[in-house]
C-alpha cells in the first residue's frame, strides 16, 4: 500500500519553489539571529560589556518577537499569507539595517527590538504556509529542507559574517544580511502565489475573538507548552557558544569560522536525512532517540576545558546531530495540531511563546554564566547543560502527548473520509 502512494509524494514545480523560497527566507532570518553568537566575543570586547549585557541584547530580540507574535496572532488568519510574509519580511530588513548602523550598545539593543518585532513572526507564517501546501505525511521531508536554513547559515553565513566582522567591524555582517534579504523579498513579491483558502472558512469575526478562540483549546495549549520548553535549551547555550569556544576551549577567532562551517555542513547532510526518516518512521521515536543523544552530548561538551580544534569540531557535529534531529520531527508534529482556519494564529502564538521562553532562557543564562574579565574563561557554563537535560526530559513527555493527539486526529479524519465515501457509494446504488 505504501508503495502505491510513493509517486504522489513527488512535489510540483511550484511546491519546490515554495520550499526553496521559505528555506532561503529562514536562512536570512536565522542568520540575523545566529550571527549574534559568533559576534559575542567581539561585541563584549569592543563595547566592553559583561555577559549579562550581551545576554540581554540577545533576549531583546526574543522578547520583542514574542510580543509581536501575540499582537499579530488574531490577524494572522485574516490576510493573504503571502502579503503577511512580505510585510513582516520588509520590516525585518529595515531592523537589520538599523543593527548595521548602530553606534552604541543602547542603539544596538533598540535595533534588535525592532528586528525582533518583524523577524520573529516570519517563522510562524512560513510554518502556516507549509501546513497549507503540504500534508502531514510529507511535512517531515519539507521541514528537513526548510530547516536547512539553519545549517546553511553556519556553512556560508556565519563564516562569511565573521570574516566581514574581522575585516570591517561587527556592523558589516548585518548590512550583508539585509542586502541578501532584499533580493529574497523581491522573489517573494514576484513569484509567490497568494494563499487565501483559509479565509473562506474563517468563522471568528474579530481578531480578539480569534486569538482567544485559539488560546482556549486544550490541544493547542499542549503544543504551545512543548514548543516553549524545546526552545529554552537552544537559547541557553547559543548566545555564549563562541565566547565559551574562545575563552574555555581555546579556539582562536580565526578558527571559529572553520568550527561553524564544518558543524553547519554536517547539518546540511543530517537534516534532509532526518526529514525523510520522519516521514517513514514514527516521528516521536526519532525525537526521543535524538533527545537522549543530545542530552548526553550537551553534558560532555559543556564540561570541556582546553581542547584541540579537531575534537571540538567532532563534539559540535555530534551535538548538532542531536539538536537538529529533534527539531524536524517535533516541528512537523506540532504543525499537525491546528485546523486550517486556526493555523496562522496558532503558529503566531507558538512562535511568540518560543521567542519569549527563549528570551527568558538567554537572560537567565546571562545571570548564571560569569566571566571575571573579558579574557578569562566563562564559569558555570556546565550548569546550563544540566538544566537543559532536565528540561529535555519534560519535552519528551510533552511531544509524546502531541504525537498521540495528532495520530488520533489523523485516524478520525481517515474514518470520516471512509464514511463519506461509503455514503456516496450507497447513494449511487440507490439511484441505480
Amino acid at each position: 500500500m505504501e508503495k502505491s502512494k510513493q509517486p504522489a509524494a513527488a512535489f510540483t514545480g511550484y511546491q519546490k519553489f515554495a520550499i526553496f523560497i521559505l528555506a532561503i527566507t529562514q536562512f536570512t532570518v536565522i542568520l540575523d539571529f545566529m550571527v549574534m553568537s559568533p559576534l559575542g566575543d567581539i561585541l563584549m570586547k569592543s563595547m566592553n560589556i559583561k555577559p549579562s549585557h550581551f545576554g540581554f541584547a540577545v533576549s531583546a530580540y526574543a522578547f520583542s518577537a514574542g510580543i509581536s507574535g501575540l499582537l499579530t496572532a488574531g490577524f494572522a488568519d485574516k490576510f493573504d499569507r503571502k502579503k503577511l510574509l512580505l510585510f513582516f519580511y520588509t520590516g525585518f530588513i529595515a531592523g537589520t539595517v538599523l543593527c548595521g548602523i548602530a553606534t552604541s550598545y543602547p542603539l544596538l539593543v533598540g535595533a534588535r527590538i525592532i528586528t525582533g518585532l518583524f523577524g520573529g513572526v516570519i517563522g510562524s507564517i512560513s510554518m502556516a504556509i507549509i501546513a497549507d501546501l503540504f500534508d502531514l505525511q510529507h511535512r517531515g521531508r519539507v521541514m528537513g529542507f526548510v530547516q536547512m536554513g539553519f545549517g546553511a547559515s553556519q556553512v556560508l553565513g556565519i563564516p562569511i559574517g565573521l570574516y566581514l566582522a574581522n575585516a570591517w567591524g561587527w556592523h558589516a555582517p548585518f548590512l550583508w544580511v539585509a542586502f541578501m534579504a532584499l533580493i529574497v523579498a523581491g522573489m517573494i513579491a514576484v513569484k509567490m502565489l497568494p494563499l487565501t483558502k483559509h479565509l473562506a472558512i474563517q468563522r471568528d469575526r474579530s481578531a480578539v475573538s480569534h486569538l482567544f478562540h485559539t488560546i482556549s483549546k486544550k490541544d493547542y495549549r499542549i503544543g504551545f507548552t512543548a514548543t516553549a520548553l524545546l526552545s529554552v535549551g537552544g537559547f541557553m547555550m547559543m548566545p555564549f557558544g563562541s565566547a565559551f569556544a574562545v575563552n574555555n576551549l581555546h579556539i582562536t577567532q580565526q578558527q571559529l569560522p572553520i568550527l561553524f562551517m564544518i558543524s553547519g555542513l554536517s547539518t546540511l547532510v543530517i537534516m534532509p536525512l532526518i526529514g525523510k526518516l520522519s516521514d517513514k518512521i514514527d516521528k516521536f521515536v526519532i525525537f526521543a532517540i535524538a533527545s537522549a543523544w543530545m542530552m548526553a552530548m550537551v553534558v560532555i561538551y559543556t564540561n570541556l576545558s582546553a581542547t584541540p580544534l579537531w575534537m571540538v569540531v567532532g563534539f559540535n557535529i555530534l551535538m548538532m546531530a542531536g539538536v537538529m534531529s529533534r527539531m524536524i520531527p517535533s516541528t512537523a508534529l506540532i504543525t499537525g495540531i491546528p485546523a486550517m482556519q486556526d493555523r496562522g494564529a496558532f503558529m503566531s502564538i507558538n512562535s511568540s511563546l518560543q521567542q519569549i521562553s527563549g528570551g527568558i532562557a538567554a537572560a537567565f543564562a546571562g545571570m548564571i554564566v560569569v566571566q571575571k574579565d573579558k579574557f578569562s574563561p566563562l564559569e558555570h557554563y556546565n550548569t546550563l547543560g544540566y538544566i537543559i537535560v532536565c528540561i529535555s526530559v519534560i519535552s519528551v513527555f510533552l511531544i509524546y502527548r502531541v504525537s498521540n493527539m495528532v495520530k488520533s486526529r489523523a485516524k478520525s479524519v481517515a474514518q470520516q473520509k471512509e464514511h463519506q465515501a461509503y455514503n456516496k457509494e450507497v447513494e449511487v446504488l440507490l439511484e441505480n
